[in-house]
């Protein structure tokens, strides 16, 4: 089946970013630590709901951002990135900064490719909710059951499910019937 649109993940689909997580879960810890909020035992999207909850999230955000904007620059290309350009609308939502996710396309030549953009920071609540898939289908003007999103977790799969469009993983996407 051909879609309407293809809404692609970002890190672990189109490209790979340089970002050492265990590295950017120290900084974070320590960027809590350092305004007197105990991090404890919690894992990075633990960490940055808490940021949320103690009015530190702009910190929490900044230091990750950064780690994922030097990760896009040394981003590296991956094979469905070469699929591209499609003859349907193409977007990217992803968990990384949408500054991140920009940088990273135009690293690789790709942002002439893709319409929107929505990262964990340009949406109220990021996948699995489906609402920054939902804010791409509006922006392009196509209904969510038209549309395809290609990922590479389960919190794709089920961001996919409940923006009522159909999911494929990265790994088994035909991408032919969609080049432009």
């Amino acid at each position: 089946m051909t879609h309407n649109a293809v809404i692609y993940d970002l890190d672990g689909t189109l490209v790979r970013l340089a970002v050492d997580w265990g590295t950017v879960t120290s900084d974070v810890a320590t960027v809590l630590r350092e305004r007197n909020v105990d991090p404890e035992n919690r894992d990075l999207w633990e960490m940055l709901t808490l940021s949320s909850e103690t009015g530190h999230r702009d910190a929490v955000e900044a230091a990750i951002t950064d780690h994922e904007r030097t990760g896009a620059h040394e981003s590296e290309r991956l094979a469905l990135a070469d699929g591209l350009p499609h003859s349907v609308p193409v977007g990217v939502c992803s968990l990384n900064a949408e500054e991140a996710c920009r940088a990273a396309l135009d690293v690789h030549d790709l942002d002439s490719y893709v319409g929107p953009v929505v990262g964990r920071d340009t949406v109220e609540s990021p996948k699995p909710d489906p609402e920054g898939l939902l804010a791409i289908t509006d922006e392009i003007g196509v209904d969510p059951g038209a549309v395809v999103f290609v990922g590479d977790s389960e919190s794709d799969a089920t961001a996919a499910q409940r923006a009522g469009m159909a999911f494929e993983w990265a790994s088994e996407f035909d991408q032919a019937r969609y080049r432009a």
